[in-house]
């Protein structure tokens, strides 16, 4: 059988011989060591070197640079400013609530109201066609709006407005992807209705909302949407007030405790979210304020908000 093999440790100086009992003959004198021409040299050479070394060593730059001072500091981060290109806080916004809009659609008999006919002319204006455009053969897309995925099983948020007496709904998801839906809920005196899709993409993603209790006049806002079909768009300003009314141009509805904002909104925007610089939703923007019936923003836009908004679909998220 083969052993392991076994390390010793380090060796161990030498033990002198022991000194025999039996008297020795003294020993002779040693001879005086002979010149070692080769031992010295090293030797000097050796010292010369070292003296070179700490001689010299007297003569190295040192690092004199002065320690960084709190002014150096704002100077170099100012400095960054100047020359970074950074995102606009909106940008930042609609790029975290982007994935959960979508584009709402109805089908249906065409509506003859004065803002049926206006959004009509407005869609066939943005898709470069003649203002009074007959739409085409088939099934009749009578509204546009925009909605909001509150859960990420695909239940929407929108305006009742929107999809109010559509024979066929669809919705298209920020992948392209387009779904029918269905209204599963309604809240007639804010102007919201759920939708649930009935496909959703792998990796929808739900809009984060956030309560309204502590919203300002004053605070930055950004309304996204598709405004006569086109989108998504991000439009950016400021709440301007809170608590209003508002009452239908036909006067039919008057809705009550109102984000008021003046980010631009116009036809198709509807439903869709409005939001604040951290991407997180504060309301549905339900309406325009519009003296003549031109259906164009002044400035004066209305959100439902989220804290309502969202008790529609059966879940406050406050």
């Amino acid at each position: 059988m083969r052993r392991p093999a076994h390390y010793s440790r380090s060796p161990r100086a030498s033990q002198p011989p022991a000194v025999p009992d039996t008297p020795q003959a003294p020993a002779a004198t040693a001879s005086p060591s002979r010149w070692q021409p080769g031992r010295r040299s090293f030797a000097l050479l050796l010292a010369l070197c070292v003296g070179l070394v700490a001689g010299g060593a007297a003569f190295w730059p040192r690092d004199t640079a002065p320690p960084l001072t709190q002014k150096d500091i704002d100077a170099a981060v100012m400095r960054t400013l100047q020359t970074a290109v950074l995102p606009s806080p909106a940008a930042k916004a609609a790029e975290i609530v982007g994935p959960s809009v979508v584009r709402v659609t109805g089908y249906g008999p065409e509506k003859a109201t004065p803002e049926a006919k206006t959004e009509k002319r407005g869609r066939n204006l943005a898709r470069g066609k003649p203002p009074q455009a007959a739409e085409p053969p088939g099934e009749v897309e009578r509204g546009v709006g925009t909605g909001v995925v509150i859960v990420d099983k695909g239940v929407i948020l929108t305006n009742l407005h929107v999809v109010a007496g559509a024979e066929r709904i669809s919705v298209t998801f920020a992948d392209g992807m387009e779904a029918p839906a269905t209204i599963t809920g309604v809240q007639p005196e804010n102007d919201l209705a759920v939708l649930q899709a009935q496909k959703i993409p792998d990796d929808l993603v739900a809009a984060t909302m956030r309560s309204t209790a502590d919203l300002r006049p004053g605070d930055q806002v950004a309304a996204v949407g598709f405004p006569f079909g086109i989108g998504p768009s991000v439009s950016a300003g400021v709440v301007s007030g809170l608590n209003r009314s508002f009452r239908s141009p036909e006067g039919k509805q008057e809705l009550d405790n109102l984000i008021q904002f003046d980010a631009a909104a116009n036809p198709g925007n509807s439903g869709g979210p409005l939001i604040n610089m951290e991407g997180e939703v504060l309301g549905v923007v339900t309406a325009i304020l519009n003296p003549t019936q031109q259906r164009t923003f002044i400035g004066i836009g209305f959100a439902v908000p989220i804290d309502n908004a969202a008790s529609a679909a059966g879940s406050p998220p406050f």
